[in-house]
Parts: C-alpha cells; structure tokens; sequence
C-alpha cells in the first residue's frame, strides 16, 4: 500500500510543477508603473479580505473539532440564541474591511483612470514638466494590429515600440467588433470599439521584449492576435524609427481599406508614411469616401435629421464578413464625395460636376 501511496503523491507533485510551468508572472512583476500600481492594488486587496476568509475558515475547523459529538467536555447550550459581543464581531469586521476595499477602489479609480495623464514615470521619479508623451494610434482588426505613429509618421502592423521612461498617450478605435489591448508588462486591459474611440496613457520603465494580445473574443483568428512591445532606449526608438521609414510603402486608405480585410498569421509590416487624415476617418467609419462619415451623421440628426429624403442617399457597400464571403450592406452615401464634391443625387452629379 504504501509504495503505491508514495508513487501518487509523487504523481500529483508532477503534475501540479507541469501545471505551474505555464504560469506567467508579468501580471504581478511588470515593469510599467501603471502595470505595477494595479498589481499592487491587487495585493491590497486580497489581504485585505484574507481578515475575513482566514478566520473564518480557521473558526470553521475549529468549531467542527470542539463541538464534535464525541467531545462530551464541550459546553452544550441549546438554548442560547443571541450575543451582542459576536453580532458585533460578525458584522463589524466586515463593514470596516468593505469601508476599506470601497475607499481603495474609489482612489485607485480615479488615480488610474486610463484617460488621465501621468504624473509619474515610476514610483521615484516624477514627471517633469517638458516632456511630450508618445502619441500611438491604435486599430484592432480582423485579426491584427495596425499602429499609426502620427508624429513620426510612421506605422506598422503587429509591432509596437516605445521608448524608455516616456509616457505613451494612446488612443484606440477598432475596425468591425469590439476587442481588447493589452500589454500585462506596461497596463491594464482597454477595450477598442468601431466608431468610438479609447484612450490609454501608460509607461515602460524597462527595456525589453513584451507580448501584446487580444485579451477579448473576437473571432475566428482571436487566438493569433498577438504583437511584439518593444521597450526601447531613446536612441534605439529613433533607430527604430528611421528603419521603418527606410523599409516601407505610404499607407493609403486603398492599402487600409486591403488591410482591414479578416485575415490571419499577418507578418509584420512598415509603412514609411500615413496618409494624412486616415486615423480620423476610421474612427469616423468612412476611409473609402463613398459613405457619410459618422460624425456627419451625427451633425444631421442633431439639427433634426434628412427627413424621409434622406432615405434616398443610402447605397449598397460591398463587405467581406469573417469567413471571407463577399456580401453587400446598406450605408448612408457621403453627401460630398471627390467625384461628387457638390453632394448632388447620382442622377445629376455627373452633368453638375465641372468637365477639364
């Protein structure tokens, strides 16, 4: 019996270390300060409950040995009914570590609002008061990341850098579902939505290699949405710069418009140049110029709306779903496209447009 016993405890120990190599303790060691502020709160906030649930647990063992049947020494009152001493016990502790979990949570969501601008670089060294942050467009598609730098001008797919010990400022906006970025080294998780846009202010504090994902289903290629942070000293974020407008192409709307198409396994790619005026219309939902941007729209039903004549500047878009299959949509026309630039019906554009 007993080589058996020995032989399964020695199975399970083996087990639980196979189960345990996976585990990735960035979450709770990551090396941006905001990273590091949440997995202390963290902490905190498991500590702070531990008062309850060891006790408890303890007490409940206790009591389940002291007031055993076979313990005839234990004290037998099956009359007692009430103690204020106890209540007092059972229900103020709990109210004071709830008091205390609500206060930590109020301060810490305020203080590590992803909108709200750092004051810090880390723990020890404050924000001084001429530093720019990065600026760091940010698309999720089906299924990569496109990341537009718009005072480099540069972008890339599926590769992010950033430079040491800089706030990064980034703002997100998504292609057709909602997703999530999420770098556990240098943040927290901020949900991307089409039309709208989120925003993000974080640091890297360490050099290195990261792993970014998305941390929200989204499809069938969710599980390879993955990307490289590069944690870089200054004078390598400018080398990284300068190699991505030496190795690439413009990045038109025709190329974004290619690139938003569902697909997997994307290598990464550079583009030396953006098109100016992309970013805002894809957060508008209107990179191909044939639709109304969103903000457009917005303006029109906030004066009153086109009334029953707008029903009359719908079109047909074609669009490629998730599994690749061509379909069409109905979307509101741009009032004023570069082929119609005085918002004319179909019919009479072409004979109202200025002929060369």
């Amino acid at each position: 019996m007993y080589p058996n016993k020995s032989l399964l405890t020695r199975a399970l120990v083996l087990s639980a270390s196979f189960a345990l190599a996976g585990c990735d303790w960035i979450v709770m060691k990551p090396h941006g300060d905001i990273a590091n502020q949440q997995a202390q709160l963290i902490v905190t906030s498991t500590l702070l409950m531990m008062l309850i649930i060891v006790p408890v647990i303890a007490l409940t063992l206790f009591f389940a040995y002291r007031y055993r049947q076979s313990n005839t020494e234990a004290t037998y009152e099956p009359d007692w009914d009430h103690s204020t001493r106890l209540e007092l016990i059972i229900w103020g502790a709990p109210l004071l570590i709830i008091i205390a979990l609500g206060a930590i949570t109020w301060i810490s969501t305020h203080k590590l609002d992803p909108f709200r601008p750092l004051d810090r670089i880390s723990e020890d060294k404050p924000l001084a008061a001429d530093v720019k942050p990065l600026e760091v467009y940010v698309v999720s598609m089906d299924w990569k990341w496109l990341f537009i730098y718009p005072e480099q001008g540069v972008a890339t797919v599926n590769e992010l850098a950033a430079p040491v010990d800089r706030p990064i400022h980034f703002r997100f906006t998504s292609t057709s579902v909602m997703n999530t970025f999420y770098v556990p080294a240098m943040a927290g998780m901020i949900y991307t939505m089409p039309g709208m846009e989120t925003q993000l202010h974080a640091v890297i504090n360490k050099a290195g290699v990261y792993d970014g994902l998305s941390a929200n289903y989204s499809g069938a290629g969710f599980s390879g949405m993955r990307f490289k942070f590069h944690g870089l000293p200054d004078e390598e974020f400018a080398r990284w710069v300068d190699n991505n407008k030496a190795g690439g192409n413009t990045l038109t709307r025709a190329d974004y418009l290619q690139l938003e198409q569902p697909s997997t396994g994307e290598p990464v790619r550079r583009f030396a140049n953006v098109e100016p005026g992309l970013w805002s219309a894809i957060v508008d939902r209107c990179v191909d110029g044939k639709k109304m941007c969103a903000s457009q729209m917005m303006a029109i039903d906030a004066a009153g709306g086109a009334g029953k004549g707008g029903v009359a500047s719908t079109m047909r878009s074609p669009w490629r779903d998730a599994d690749g299959v061509q379909r069409e949509r109905i979307v509101v026309a741009g009032l004023c496209t570069p082929t119609n630039p005085l918002g004319l019906p179909i019919e009479t554009a072409s004979a109202a447009t200025p002929k060369n």
